[in-house]
């Protein structure tokens, strides 16, 4: 249901864009829910395929591979998951409001952000990532061999940020299969490219990491050039102009908002985890191994709620586009009750079983023994970092992340405050009583921000400028 004024720039709603609007919520998530955990799954692949032909060129390379690997998939976290969530809501929005000049400018505005940050990515990595490399603890081979992987890889951010955003856009549609095809397909081609290119087979020569490198830049290079003409051939439900509109400051800043807050909370996962970690350390130095590998499994709940998340925050944009805010509502907390309801069966069967999941890394004693008591206190509680976490995804659809961001902080700051006394007086049994705290408050903040952009944008609902309101929220 419209509840707007028309423009001329209004047109009826196609059938996928009805989908989101109007089909039964919990059957339309899952639907798109398994396009998106084939990405993941294929995204990890990439990592995992990389890793394994770079080890066979001796310990400095894979070690300069892995020097590289946290700034790559803070670089993956940021492109993908923040300013591409910030896309997909912008067009979800555009979208559900009818609006097809809007959707155009949305559109022609992610593309030039898009290039605007790839390029200070590259400005500012590769000249500093020799200094970051060598404060990491890389040197000599190793520490040369992160200098040469790098270089290219991050040179090369223009078609990574490219293939993110474009699929993002293709997501904000609705269509969670098209992005998930490309990527599998793309990581089914690296397989034997990777190899060819690294040690040189028939016609190809030996190019060493930098194959590993470039196969990976052929991988986004040919996706993007892909997801883009699925894009301006008019396949999917959009068609932009080939030339840009007349581009404003207000979508660029709203993009900007939403991708830097949601960039902001994905940070907040890893300190988290770091800050207990060394916690850990201090309290038992023997337990550190066990809760790095306890602690994975909580790093694996982040693509399996994407996969939920990715619709949800295109179901709620669209609807808040729409303004059917009750839908949008409705929607984030059939999101949560999914995303809580799969989260919590597995945390529940690891803490049933935690010696399944450790032994699959380690035989020791002593990681187990740590691993063990993380996955039989915090495990139980993992049910709320799924409704969390899928209740962020809901409120980047609407565009609202102050109380979303403030949930991530507010989680590390009880980690980080809280941690030491539950260590002092407990040992390791306390701070993960602390972490199980962290994740009550993270899930309630959360739903606090539901709460609190449903009840705003519904007495919007009753005002005379209801579409500037709904389709470009503020803070």
């Amino acid at each position: 249901m419209w509840l707007g004024c028309r423009t001329a720039t209004e047109r009826p709603l196609d059938a996928r864009t009805r989908l989101l609007l109007e089909a039964p919520p919990g059957r339309t998530i899952l639907r798109l829910a398994w396009p998106n955990v084939l990405v993941m799954l294929a995204q990890s692949a990439i990592g995992l395929i990389e890793t394994y032909f770079v080890s066979r060129l001796g310990s400095d390379s894979l070690a300069g591979m892995a020097l590289v690997f946290p700034a790559f998939m803070l670089l993956q976290m940021v492109s993908a998951g923040a300013v591409g969530g910030a896309i997909l809501s912008s067009v979800s929005r555009a979208l559900g409001a009818g609006d097809r000049g809007r959707v155009d400018e949305v559109v022609w505005t992610s593309i030039l952000v898009t290039l605007a940050l790839s390029i200070i990515t590259t400005s500012v990595v590769v000249p500093l990532g020799p200094a970051l490399y060598a404060a990491m603890g890389g040197t000599g081979g190793s520490l040369d061999a992160a200098v040469t992987y790098s270089s290219l890889v991050f040179a090369g951010a223009v078609p990574l940020w490219l293939f993110n955003s474009l699929a993002a856009i293709i997501r904000g549609t609705g269509n969670m299969l098209m992005p998930a095809a490309v990527m599998v397909v793309g990581t089914v081609l690296l397989i034997p490219l990777s190899p060819l290119l690294i040690f040189g087979v028939g016609p190809f020569p030996r190019l060493g990491i930098i194959g590993g490198a470039s196969a990976v830049l052929v991988y986004y290079v040919i996706g993007a050039i892909i997801l883009g003409c699925y894009i301006w051939s008019g396949a999917g439900v959009i068609r932009p102009s080939l030339r840009p509109p007349r581009l404003s400051r207000k979508p660029v800043l709203e993009i900007l908002r939403i991708g830097m807050t949601s960039a902001l909370t994905s940070v907040s996962t890893n300190v988290t985890v770091a800050v207990a970690m060394s916690l850990v350390s201090k309290a038992n130095p023997a337990y550190v191994a066990g809760y790095g590998t306890g602690v994975r499994l909580e790093y694996l709940l982040v693509p399996l709620v994407f996969g939920i998340g990715a619709p949800t925050a295109a179901m709620t944009g669209t609807s808040i586009g729409a303004g059917n805010v009750a839908r949008a509502g409705r929607v984030a907390w059939i999101a949560a009750a999914l995303a809580g309801a799969v989260t919590e069966a597995i945390g529940l069967l690891a803490a049933w079983m935690p010696e399944h999941w450790l032994k699959l890394f380690s035989d020791d004693p002593a990681i187990t023994a740590g691993g063990v008591e993380y996955l039989r206190i915090v495990g139980p509680a993992y049910g709320l970092f799924g409704i969390g976490l899928a209740l962020y995804f809901a409120s980047q659809g609407s565009g609202r992340m102050l109380l979303p961001l403030a949930a991530a902080l507010i989680r590390v700051a009880i980690v980080a405050g809280l941690g030491w006394l539950g260590i002092a007086m407990f040992g390791p049994t306390g701070l993960y009583a602390v972490l199980v705290l962290a994740l009550v408050v993270y899930a309630a903040v959360n739903a606090f921000g539901v709460m609190r952009w449903s009840s705003v944008l519904a007495r919007n609902q009753r005002s005379p400028v209801l579409g500037e309101s709904l389709a470009a929220p503020a803070e």
